[in-house]
């Protein structure tokens, strides 16, 4: 009796194998045409759109620094990091980031 139902088992399996790549191969051409269009009508006009937003917000950045308020919850160093004099972030730039002190050209304190 389990030979006969393994049987009926491997054959009902074999037959969804190959009706479902049988669809599998219809539906692949309609599937590829469909991500072309989507591609060149959602996501290449959307992605122009995006790149415009963003270099017509930095055409009207101010690049003014902002006040130095020496608040006691940030810019803490409980150890120093281990690159450089340890004060400086990875990505330090003097102009946007302040160090616990302050920012580092005295000019604009």
């Amino acid at each position: 009796m389990a030979a006969v139902w393994g049987r009926l088992f491997r054959r009902s399996f074999s037959a969804a194998r190959q009706l479902s790549a049988a669809a599998a191969g219809a539906e692949e051409h309609q599937s590829g045409r469909m991500w072309k269009i989507l591609t060149f009508v959602v996501a290449i006009p959307g992605v122009s759109v995006c790149m415009l937003n963003c270099y017509l917000k930095a055409q009207h950045h101010t690049h003014e620094q902002h006040k130095f308020v020496a608040y006691d919850h940030l810019r803490i160093r409980s150890k120093p990091f281990p690159w450089g004099d340890g004060n400086h972030t990875l990505f330090h730039n003097p102009h946007s980031n302040p160090l616990p002190t302050g920012y580092e050209d005295s000019d604009n304190h």
